[in-house]
């Protein structure tokens, strides 16, 4: 299928340098509110460059991918929609669970289809797990943790400010990795409850020419919650900006005979750690799978997964793996975690979805060329 982008920030690269290792994307044109952007990025990649009108309304293009910044990601992912177009986002989905779930009502009265990031979960380790965790290895998962926890973005990124602004934060700027790879493991959340706060009313960039400036906190950046899931398994996440360092494990999911360690869910590779029988935790050698191979500065990279099993999954008739029914509940495990929060007390799910079909090696083989 031919693939149009609306967004060229730093993320577009990444989309335009890793589709032509799949099958069936042929990302042929870019647009940008910013006309110089898109020019910029057409020159550098040799497509062509398209005002995001025209983009919408071309007849050449059959899907869409929206990177644009997250709090436009409603609104462009539906014009995609209504422009007649296959969709497909990064992360976040959206930012509140109504947008959710009216963007999904929007795809199914189309019968468009709706993808979005992150699909790191197909990577080659992340499947592995899943992998082991269906064979019963470890056991029904009755418990587990997971953990993504740092000093914060001001110390890395030149413009911080909008991830201390309500729709951002932790647990929707990182936490889709975390909670996605979770529904993929364990299956739907059926209730929250979260413990949040801040540690600071601003945050100083220390980066960058903006170097020193200060940002406003308007959003929670220590959140703790408790996720209970349908299949019973009960799982602590942390997400929080205001931890210097620790020394938790990515994420741990315990079952009733053994003790799994996933790596982190932000990438498609990594290690894992299984305990055995002594419950000694030993290393699990690596399965043969084509998205666990390093094959981009050091790490496994296969960003534009989703979209091709998207894609393919259109052509052959099938559910795709990055749905949107996996997003919107997923929205809704992270919006009602930040609403737990605020009215202390747990917060039931109001969607629910099914876990996605596992991505073996002979599936993932197939989406590349």
């Amino acid at each position: 299928m031919n693939i149009g982008i609306i967004g060229c920030g730093n993320i577009s690269a990444a989309y335009l340098r890793l589709g032509p290792m799949f099958k069936g994307v042929d990302i042929v044109a870019v647009a940008d509110m910013n006309k110089a952007a898109a020019e910029a990025r057409a020159a550098e990649f040799g497509v062509d460059a398209r005002t995001v009108d025209a983009l919408l309304a071309s007849d050449d293009i059959d899907v869409i991918i929206n990177l644009t910044i997250p709090d436009a990601h409603f609104d462009v992912t539906c014009a995609i929609l209504n422009a007649g177009k296959h969709a497909y986002s990064e992360k976040p989905l959206v930012l509140t669970l109504d947008q959710a779930k009216a963007m999904q009502k929007l795809c199914d009265d189309s019968g468009l289809r709706v993808g979005s990031a992150p699909d790191t979960f197909l990577g080659g380790a992340h499947q592995q797990a899943r992998k082991i965790i269906d064979a019963g290895e470890i056991g029904k998962v009755v418990a587990g943790t997971a953990h993504v926890m740092s000093k914060g973005m001001e110390h890395w990124h030149p413009n911080p400010d909008f991830f201390f602004l309500p729709g951002a934060g932790p647990v929707l700027d990182i936490g889709p990795y975390y909670v996605t790879n979770l529904i993929q493991l364990l299956g739907p959340v059926k209730r929250v409850a979260a413990l949040t706060s801040a540690a600071r009313s601003e945050r100083t960039i220390s980066n960058g020419p903006r170097n020193g400036e200060t940002v406003p906190v308007k959003t929670p950046t220590n959140i703790h919650a408790l996720l209970e899931f349908e299949q019973g398994a009960t799982i602590t996440l942390s997400t929080s900006w205001d931890v210097t360092a620790h020394d938790h494990q990515n994420m741990e999911i315990y079952g009733a005979d053994g003790t799994l360690y996933v790596p982190d869910p932000n990438f498609f590779g990594g290690d894992l750690h299984q305990s055995d029988e002594n419950g000694e935790m030993q290393p699990v050698m690596p399965w043969d799978h084509p998205f666990g191979v390093i094959n981009d500065d050091g790490r496994a990279n296969y960003r534009c997964a989703g979209l091709a099993d998207m894609v393919a999954g259109i052509a052959e008739g099938r559910p795709h793996r990055c749905d949107v029914a996996l997003a919107v509940h997923a929205t809704d495990v992270m919006t009602s975690i930040l609403k737990s929060g605020e009215v202390g007390a747990f917060v039931d799910m109001s969607t629910t979805c099914t876990k996605p079909a596992p991505l073996g090696i002979a599936e993932a083989q197939a989406l590349l060329k």
